[in-house]
Order: structure tokens, then C-alpha cells, then sequence
């Protein structure tokens, strides 16, 4: 069923009008997938269609309140700090991680620390992204009035590295790279980070998004924050782990980066059941794995089914749980069309180098298969 409960640009009347920031009022909110579709067969938000990794505590029978729940949380997460640095390993301690709301928070707080406002006065510092790439870098910097630089990938998805150092400036305090990227699904080599990361060109943060990386066969850049002093990685319990309901996300840094998030954060941002459940996840790892295989043998098998169709022109390497591909015409309307008879993945023809692509997440074999199915029915109607 579609989403009737759409965001809006800010009215240009009423009293918010006339008190709130101009870069607010002209802020385009990022669309998030429940915005379109919120029932169905989900294959639309990279979402584990094969579950959590472990869940919150039972606490009703028998009754426990273990968790104190009358009581505010610990505001330094020690507990999850430390499985995290266990998991993770690379030498980095509780003093390299800040825990947020998802690692869209860490983004937010990350421009709120290191960039000063005034894009709509022409002045301020700025951030860089690398399109297509994830939305929430270009709304977080519109929220907090930041510049967006952009040096776009090739089409093949790769980082213009010398474009890169050349168009940084003194203003370019962040550097946004996504890895495995969203929504190319492909991983950034370490060695493109390193090259940034030590340049003398370029005196800003290196800020590695990796919400994919448990998928990715490119390991991840936790192993360059004991190297370099401005590497910045992101992750999130959001995808492999399952745990999008928690809101459970990552900043593993340098020490002083993340104690200046630590000291900027809301005093108690991560509650006690999404603690709970995300220290359950990070000691059941060897459920994350399991799951993990079972999305990269669905991975190949859809892979390879799209590239057999022949209205299917390309499909696009995946280091993550989901597949972008192209199809020879009408990629919004055949996303449309499936959409509302039941399978919603998501159409992003409307980004750079993605001209007639669709994105689908991996669900099980059983959803993966009605997708392919619908998918072919469809396509079929509409180009007849």
C-alpha cells in the first residue's frame, strides 16, 4: 500500500514560515522507502529480510526489570563500546566509538562539529560527496546551511581520486565516501581511502560510510583509524545484523573526534531496549554470519536470473544485499506497477549514471522469486 502520510517542502505561509531558517523552509527532505510504500513484499530499504540477529531480552515472563527502565540509560554505552571493538578488532578501543541513533546521527553531529554554517550567505564550510551516493550527507549539510562540493563517481562507480584532491579546498572539512556504496553497491579499495587520507592536499576529515561492509569482500577501513588521524568510519546494526527497528549505528574514529561527538550528543540518545538488543546482536555473531550467507547465495541467484532476461541490459557487481540494475525502458513505471500490486523495490533512474535502474534488496528465496516473477509479467504488459 502507498504511504499517504507524505513529507512536504515547509508551507510559505504560517508562523514556522515567518520564524524558521531559510535553509530550512527551502530544505527537500529526504525520502526514506516507508515514504512510498509501507506494506507488501519490502525489497525497497536494504533491509535482512532473514531477521534480526539476536533479540531484545524477555522481560515480561517471568517479570524482569533487570534493565531498570525507570532509570535513564548509561550516557558512554560502555558495554556495546567494547563487543563492537571485540567484533571489529583492528586495535581500535571504546575511546575510537561513538554510539548513536543510527549512524545517521553520527552524520548529522559530525557537520554540526566540524562544519561553520553560511552556505545561504555564500560563506561557511562545506562537505563533499561523490554522486550518486546516499541522500542524508546532501540533507544534513542543507539542515545545518553547509556548501556541498561534489565530485561525481564514473559510471563505472569508481572514485575520481585526483578530481578529488584537486577540487578540495580550505573549506572542505568532511569527505563523504560511501563503501559499499548506496546505491551502486560497490566497495571503495582501501587503498583510494589511504591515498586521500594521507594527501597533503586535503586537511579535512575522511568519512567512510559503511552501512554494507559485512556484505563487502573489500575489508573494512576500521583498520586505518589507528593509522591515520582524520579517518572517520560509519557503521550501523541497521543491515546485516537485521536490527533497523533498534536504530543502533556507529562513529569509530580517532579519539578526539569522537570525544567531541560524545561531548556534542543529547545526554541519553541511545535507549536502554535498543542497547539491550544491540549488546544481544554483537554476542551472537555467529547468527549474523549465517545470516549473511544466505543473503550473498540469494544475491547470486538473483544475479544471475536478471542478467538471463533480455530486457535486462545490465546488471551491476554487488558487494552488498542488494543488486542495481538497468532495464531497456520504463524502469519508473515497471517499479510503479509492482509496487502496487504488492513487490515495491525502488527505482533510482532519477540519479547520476543510473538512468532506467531499479534497486532491489535480497529477501528470501520465496521473495526473491515473486520479484523475478512480477518483475518479467510486468514489464512485459507495459512495453506490449
Amino acid at each position: 500500500m502507498s504511504n499517504q502520510e507524505e513529507k512536504k517542502d515547509a508551507s510559505p505561509t504560517g508562523r514556522a514560515a515567518l520564524l524558521a531558517r531559510p535553509n530550512v523552509l527551502a530544505l527537500h527532505p529526504y525520502r526514506c522507502a516507508r515514504d512510498d510504500y509501507d506494506s507488501g513484499i519490502l525489497l525497497d530499504a536494504n533491509e535482512n529480510a532473514f531477521g534480526p540477529t539476536s533479540l531484545p531480552s524477555n522481560s515480561l515472563d517471568p517479570y524482569d526489570n533487570s534493565m531498570l527502565l525507570e532509570r535513564y540509560p548509561c550516557p558512554y554505552q560502555r558495554t556495546i563500546k567494547q563487543l563492537l571493538c571485540d567484533y571489529r578488532g583492528g586495535g581500535i578501543g571504546p575511546e575510537n566509538v561513538f554510539v548513536g541513533v543510527g549512524s545517521d546521527e553520527a552524520i548529522d553531529l559530525l557537520i554540526r562539529i566540524f562544519c561553520t554554517p553560511g552556505a545561504t550567505v555564500g560563506g561557511g564550510d562545506a562537505i563533499m560527496v561523490t554522486p550518486p551516493t546516499y541522500g542524508m550527507y546532501k540533507v544534513c549539510a542543507n539542515v545545518n546551511d553547509v556548501t556541498i562540493q561534489t565530485v561525481p563517481l564514473t559510471p563505472d562507480f569508481d572514485l575520481k581520486v585526483p578530481e578529488i584532491l584537486q577540487a578540495v579546498t580550505s573549506e572542505t572539512k568532511l569527505l563523504f565516501i560511501c563503501s559499499p556504496g548506496n546505491p551502486t553497491a560497490k566497495s571503495i579499495p582501501l587503498s583510494d581511502i589511504r591515498t586521500i587520507a594521507s594527501s597533503p592536499e586535503y586537511k579535512g576529515l575522511v568519512i567512510v560510510d559503511e552501512a554494507y561492509i559485512d556484505f563487502s569482500t573489500v575489508p573494512s577501513a576500521t583498520s586505518l583509524v589507528t593509522e591515520f588521524d582524520n579517518v572517520v568510519v560509519l557503521q550501523t546494526l541497521s543491515k546485516a545484523f537485521g536490527l533497523a527497528g533498534i536504530r543502533c549505528g556507529f562513529a569509530i574514529g580517532p579519539s578526539d573526534v569522537i570525544q567531541l561527538m560524545n561531548n556534542v550528543k543529547a545526554p541519553y540518545n541511545v535507549n536502554k531496549l535498543t542497547s539491550d538488543a544491540a549488546a544481544n546482536a554483537l554476542r551472537n555473531t555467529h547468527v549474523l554470519k549465517k545470516n549473511v550467507e544466505e543473503v550473498l547465495e540469494q544475491r547470486e541467484k538473483v544475479a544471475k536470473q536478471l542478467r538471463e532476461l533480455d530486457f535486462v541490459v545490465k546488471v551491476y557487481p554487488s558487494d552488498s544485499n542488494f543488486l542495481l540494475f538497468r532495464v531497456k525502458q520504463k524502469a519508473n513505471e515497471l517499479y510503479k506497477t509492482m509496487a502496487d500490486n504488492g513487490v515495491v523495490s525502488r527505482f533510482r533512474g532519477n540519479e547520476m549514471h543510473c538512468n532506467e535502474c531499479i534497486r532491489v534488496t535480497i529477501g528470501t528465496a520465496e521473495e526473491n522469486q515473486q520479484f523475478l516473477e512480477k518483475l518479467k509479467f510486468f514489464y512485459a504488459e507495459l512495453t506490449n
